[in-house]
């Protein structure tokens, strides 16, 4: 048997194909299924069976629509309420597809009919098992994305299921978790790139904590929830529409001034350093970064808002859209391809400064009353920040910038990344940012090393 890792870096997933003997099985897969079908014709493959462990919360399912495409079984946790056809996944059932077996445990926690798929060869030899949202490498699934009131119910239950694994599972199983490469759904950070059944009975919280002290610590480490998340279960509950990767429809550069003009969410894909040396007025910076953009634009931008992508290439901007179709953003107002300068049409640009820690803690320096913004969020901010910086996590940012005050803005955050989506909203409110390019934590050119770091953090 083959498994093959499909990864969604930008959203810190993984879906799997399973082939054997000319026959494949496809594990949690995302929305863009032309990812897919591509890898089973190069294994040479047709595709049996599409099983789920889970109705995902942080993304929109490509499973209904890659069964359909291919003729295949739909597997779904049986006690789901979805709005199209099943195969329903109980506990102790056995699925099959070619020499391949998939043998269904309940793992609750994550979502409450969760399960695990344990595969295994004609000859009942265990070959893996595939656990979604429930054991992930050093981690567990988070407890509290189908509602606060069942939190508690379901980190007891979380517990239980990754010792469930161990205790029915082989030490030496291979692990295939669907989150935690970054997925906002892994309930503390993961580690590692792969694992074994045995290796987690080492490290995971889960296996080396008492049920209360695993169920305090998970519930008191859980962070912000995207906004878009509330979206998903639903729509894959309902069933998603097929996947459209064609190009948005092209905006001229008049029609762009009026989006901008109205406060529209003009989203520009290009470095943040470039969009700080020249953009157009009103625009946002949300780089095409793989591991950044989609968690962002979906976390910041409202449910259903037209949106407008400017890129400098068509290949940037289908690279986007294929991000956002992902969470279901999918009616784009239209997309504008060029430089600044060329989309402006003779219009001036804006600009504001960068910097980075060593040169914040000179200006600092200079004027210790300076406005310093950090976007990090709460779990970060808890850490420590730099001496007397405000604190509005970039996902309140929004509603929250007549809280600023006036004057010059430093603005910074863990990477660069949210402070240079924080520095284009202050520019588009008129406020003069200076984003602070580099890693709060970083060792070398972080805050600490600016001399900067104040723990516990200010306000």
């Amino acid at each position: 048997m083959q498994i093959d890792i499909i990864e969604t870096t930008g959203l810190g997933d993984r879906s799997y194909l399973v082939s054997a003997d000319g026959v494949g099985v496809v594990i949690d897969p995302q929305r863009d299924i032309d990812r897919v079908l591509a890898l089973a014709e190069k294994r040479g493959v047709r595709i049996a069976l599409v099983a789920e462990t889970h109705v995902h919360n942080d993304y929109l399912t490509g499973g209904l629509e890659l069964a359909r495409t291919v003729g295949a079984g739909y597997a779904v946790p049986a006690g789901d309420t979805v709005a199209y056809e099943r195969v329903p996944a109980a506990d102790g059932d056995v699925l099959e597809a070619g020499p391949m077996r998939l043998r269904v445990m309940h793992t609750p926690g994550h979502t409450h009919h969760h399960v695990s798929y344990v595969l295994t060869d004609a000859d009942g030899q265990t070959q893996a098992v595939f656990t979604g949202g429930s054991m992930l490498y050093g981690s567990t699934g988070r407890t509290d994305l189908v509602g606060p009131e069942h939190t508690d119910e379901l980190t007891h239950a979380q517990y239980h299921s990754v010792r469930r694994l161990v205790d029915e599972l082989p030490a030496g199983t291979p692990v295939f978790p669907s989150h935690g490469f970054g997925s906002f759904c892994a309930a503390t950070p993961t580690s590692g790139d792969s694992s074994t059944v045995g290796d987690q009975a080492r490290v995971n919280p889960a296996l080396t904590q008492d049920e209360r002290t695993f169920v305090d610590q998970l519930i008191a480490g859980l962070t912000a929830i995207p906004a878009w998340y509330a979206h998903m279960g639903p729509a894959n509950a309902a069933g998603p529409a097929p996947v459209d990767l064609s190009m948005p429809r092209p905006v001229d550069p008049d029609e762009l001034a009026v989006r901008l003009a109205s406060g529209e969410w003009v989203i520009d894909l290009r470095s943040r350093t470039a969009f700080a040396a020249g953009h157009l007025p009103g625009a946002l910076n949300f780089e095409l970064a793989i591991a950044n953009f989609v968690t962002y634009v979906g976390w910041l931008v409202p449910w259903g808002a037209p949106v407008t992508l400017l890129g400098e290439t068509g290949e940037q901007v289908a690279a986007a859209r294929r991000e956002l179709v992902r969470i279901g953003i999918d009616r784009l107002a239209g997309a504008a391809i060029g430089s600044p300068e060329a989309l402006a049409a003779g219009r001036d640009l804006g600009a504001y400064p960068v910097s980075d820690f060593t040169g914040l803690a000179d200006a600092i320096g200079t004027d210790p009353h300076l406005v310093v913004l950090d976007a990090r969020r709460d779990d970060e901010r808890a850490g420590g920040g730099v001496r007397g910086s405000l604190h509005i996590p970039i996902h309140d940012l929004p509603g929250r910038l007549d809280e600023v005050p006036a004057g010059d803005v430093w603005v910074y955050c863990g990477s660069g990344y949210r402070a240079s989506i924080a520095a284009s909203m202050l520019a588009r409110a008129g406020r003069r940012p200076v984003l602070v390019d580099g890693g709060y934590g970083d060792p070398d050119t972080g805050a600490a090393a600016a001399g900067l770091h104040a723990r516990p953090a200010t306000t």
